[in-house]
């Protein structure tokens, strides 16, 4: 019968790598090749790595300086070594590990969001002035404040629309704070609400309860190609102004807000695809269960570091029939689709014909109460800004550990 170790050799590479990993796990190696002096914490380490082999294998652990020369030629200046032999014998094998100092830090620059271009603005709506619906726990204005948080360092310009007349002034083509209009992101804090100016609360906006008003919103998005994002529920379901509704409420007990209904999405497409205005109140929304995220959005969580869950829920799936009825195509699916829904994706309009975009729509169909961090791991995961890491440190940082492996008795 052949020998234990010739049926299953052992394999002195991975053994080393384990071997190095355990030793780290709580950063005590990592510590130790810092603090070379420390003949205490050595003779620690020389026990604790004693016990970690079979007590066939003798070792030899080495930890090297890195540093650079002058010409940035990386250089390896031998700091300490510990071993158990003379000699490891032919049949050794080694593996390699790179602790960093505590002290070391890391810096992340994003790319700029239309930086080239001269655009990339942000408008996140905060309008102290109207309420939100479907975003349960949380306020448009608390909403807002974290969307800042994660997103306005990809962003030229990131802008905080305070209220609804702020709303009015984008609307009617005039900057707030000097900032490039045309191609900007605009974020609708409030659900299934969109805020609306008073000067837009009379005919013909307030046309077929308002849904003239979603239909107006539409034609400004495709005019200033803008990408304008619903973050959850239904779409352009209601208006909201506390103003100019004190008494009225939208049949759940929230004042300062009007129900448009199912007609409100319809019509922001309409204005969107620069069709005549038609009122139509047919649903375009379906409730299809537990939806997952795509690989694509699953990638870039890793990449941006954003991890909401990969499974939803989505009550407000839109029909993938609005592609062909209002000139859309898909720019990015965030959820993978449900038969012939979509729980969540980014539509680009292009006519007929043409192959430019005019006017972007993210609409996450989901069930309250809304993941912000799935706003922004749509709109990152669409625009894709890149991120420069750098590392901030000095001469004597980092340490290459490398430990090497031999059998005893071994030739």
């Amino acid at each position: 019968m052949p020998g234990p170790r010739e049926v299953s050799p052992v394999n002195l590479r991975r053994l080393s790598f384990t071997t190095l990993q355990v030793l780290d796990s709580d950063y005590g190696l990592s510590t130790a090749a810092f603090d070379i002096e420390n003949v205490t914490l050595w003779n620690e380490v020389q026990i604790a790595l004693s016990a970690s082999l079979p007590a066939n294998v003798i070792y030899n652990l080495t930890v090297y300086e890195v540093g650079s020369s002058a010409s940035g030629a990386e250089l390896y200046n031998n700091l300490i070594t510990i071993s158990n032999t003379d000699s490891l014998g032919t049949t050794s094998d080694a593996s390699s590990y790179l602790a960093a100092s505590a002290n070391v830090t890391f810096n992340v620059i994003p790319e700029k969001i239309g930086e080239d271009s001269g655009e990339g603005t942000l408008y996140i709506l905060n309008c102290s002035d109207a309420n939100g619906w479907w975003i349960t726990g949380y306020t448009a204005q608390s909403l807002a404040e974290d969307l800042y948080k994660l997103l306005s360092p990809y962003f030229v310009n990131t802008v905080m629309v305070q209220n609804t007349a702020e709303l009015g002034q984008l609307l009617g083509g005039t900057p707030l704070e000097g900032e490039t209009l045309e191609n900007a992101v605009i974020i609708n804090t409030c659900g299934e609400a969109v805020p609306i100016p008073t000067a837009y609360c009379t005919s013909p906006y307030s046309d077929n309860s308002y849904a003239r008003y979603s239909y107006f919103l539409g034609q400004k998005v495709n005019e200033y190609n803008w990408t304008w994002a619903s973050i959850v529920g239904y779409p352009f379901y209601y208006v909201s102004n506390t103003a100019a509704f004190p008494t009225q409420q939208n049949d759940w007990g929230i004042y300062g807000m009007r129900m448009t209904a199912q007609g409100g999405v319809r019509a922001f497409l309409q204005g969107l695809d620069n069709q005549a205005y038609v009122y139509n109140s047919n649903g375009v929304t379906s409730d299809v269960g537990v939806v997952t995220l795509t690989s694509e959005a699953m990638y870039c969580c890793n990449y941006y570091g954003i991890y909401p869950s990969e499974y939803q829920t989505s009550t407000r799936a839109l029909s993938n029939s609005i592609l062909s009825t209002y000139d859309l195509e898909v720019g990015l699916y965030v959820f993978n689709p449900v038969g012939n829904y979509i729980p969540g994706a980014i539509y680009r309009h292009v006519n007929s014909g043409s192959t430019s975009t005019t006017g972007t729509f993210l609409a996450l169909g989901l069930t309250r109460t809304p993941d912000i961090r799935l706003t922004c791991l749509s709109l990152l995961t669409y625009y894709q800004p890149r991120l420069y890491r750098s590392e901030y440190t000095s001469y004597g940082t980092s340490r290459l550990i490398i430990l090497q492996l031999g059998f005893v008795g071994a030739a």
